[in-house]
C-alpha cells in the first residue's frame, strides 16, 4: 500500500466522485480509477459503491478512511520535522470559515495576511464547508486543520478558543412597532415572523437555544444560507431576526434593538483538533490567531 493510493482514496471519499477527485489531485480520471482498482485488489475488498452520479463508501471504505487520514497526516508530520531542521517554517494550513466572518468581527483575510508576512513559505487555504457544526466535524475528522466558527457548547475532539463576542440584538425594519423600543425581551416576539440560517449555523444555533431557554417557540418563516441575505430580508420588512451587530450592520437600514433578560451572545471561535498531533504550520497559525485575539480584545481568550 502506497501513500499515493491513500491520497487518491481519501480524495474520492471527500469529493464524492472520481471526476472531482481527479480535478483536486490534477490527475487524469483513468489514473485515479486504476489506482483505486489496484488498492482494492491489494486489500481484497471493494472500497466504493459506484453509481452513475456519485460514489459511496462501503463498510470497508468507512473502516479505511480514518486510518488513511492518519497515515497521510503522519507522513506530513515527518516532512514537517525535516523542514524544521532545514530552517524556516513551511507547510500548509487548511481552514474552514463560517459566513458570519464576513461581518468583520474577526477578519480572516487580515489574519492570513499577517501570518503570511511572518511565514511566507506556509500556504494557507480557506473553504466554506457549511455551517459551524459542519466545520467542527471537518476539523475533528481531519478534513480541515482548523475552523473559524461559532457554537454555544463543547465539541468532542475540538478545542474552542474564543476570539470575539457580541451580544445579539433584535434586527427589525424601519417603521416596525418595536423599532422605537429601548429594549425587548424574547417572550415579546412570539408573533413575529423570523428569518434565520439553516440548522447547524452558528447564529441559528445560538438563537434557537436562547428561545428554548426562554420557553418561546418562534415563527421561523424564512431560512436562507447567506448571512447578509438574513439582514436584507429584515430590511425589506419581511421578517425580524436576532443577529450579532457585525452581521446586521452589513445592511445599514436595519434597526437594532437591545434584547433584555438573558440576551444571547454570539462568540466567534477558533476550532483546533485535539485528537491528533498538529503540524508545525498549523500550530503556528493557531498561536498567531490566539495572540491576535488577545491583542485586539484585551482579554485572555479561552474556550
Amino acid at each position: 500500500m502506497e501513500l499515493r493510493q491513500l491520497r487518491v482514496f481519501v480524495a474520492i471519499a471527500e469529493e464524492g466522485t472520481f471526476t472531482a477527485a481527479s480535478e483536486r489531485l490534477m490527475l487524469v480520471q483513468s489514473a485515479v480509477s486504476a489506482t483505486i482498482r489496484a488498492l482494492e485488489r491489494e486489500l481484497g475488498a471493494a472500497l466504493f459503491e459506484r453509481t452513475t452520479r456519485r460514489v459511496a463508501l462501503t463498510d470497508a471504505g468507512h473502516a479505511l478512511l480514518p486510518e488513511a487520514r492518519a497515515v497521510l497526516e503522519a507522513s506530513r508530520l515527518a516532512v514537517d520535522a525535516v523542514d524544521q531542521v532545514k530552517g524556516g517554517l513551511r507547510g500548509t494550513v487548511s481552514i474552514g470559515i463560517m459566513q458570519a466572518t464576513a461581518g468583520q468581527a474577526v477578519s480572516v483575510p487580515k489574519l492570513i495576511a499577517g501570518f503570511q508576512n511572518e511565514h511566507p513559505h506556509v500556504t494557507v487555504s480557506v473553504s466554506h464547508v457549511g455551517g459551524s457544526a459542519n466545520i467542527a466535524a471537518h476539523v475533528r475528522d481531519g478534513e480541515l486543520d482548523l475552523g473559524i466558527l461559532s457554537l454555544p457548547g463543547d465539541v468532542p475532539g475540538v478545542e474552542l478558543t474564543e476570539l470575539s463576542r457580541e451580544p445579539m440584538l433584535l434586527a427589525c425594519p424601519p417603521g416596525h412597532p418595536l423599532a422605537e423600543r429601548a429594549g425587548v425581551s424574547l417572550t415579546e416576539l412570539l408573533a413575529e415572523p423570523f428569518v434565520d440560517g439553516p440548522p447547524g449555523w452558528g447564529v441559528r444555533t445560538v438563537t434557537d437555544q436562547a428561545f428554548a431557554a426562554a420557553g418561546v417557540t418562534r415563527a421561523l418563516r424564512f431560512e436562507v444560507n447567506d448571512s447578509q441575505s438574513i439582514a436584507q430580508f429584515v430590511a425589506e420588512g419581511l421578517a425580524v431576526a436576532v443577529l450579532p451587530p457585525s452581521i446586521a450592520r452589513s445592511v445599514p437600514s436595519v434597526l437594532l434593538i437591545p434584547i433584555v433578560e438573558d440576551a444571547p451572545v454570539f462568540r466567534t471561535m477558533l476550532g483546533v483538533p485535539t485528537n491528533r498531533r498538529l503540524r508545525a504550520s498549523v500550530r503556528a497559525f493557531a498561536e498567531f490567531v490566539r495572540a491576535d485575539a488577545i491583542r485586539s480584545a484585551g482579554w485572555s481568550s479561552s474556550s
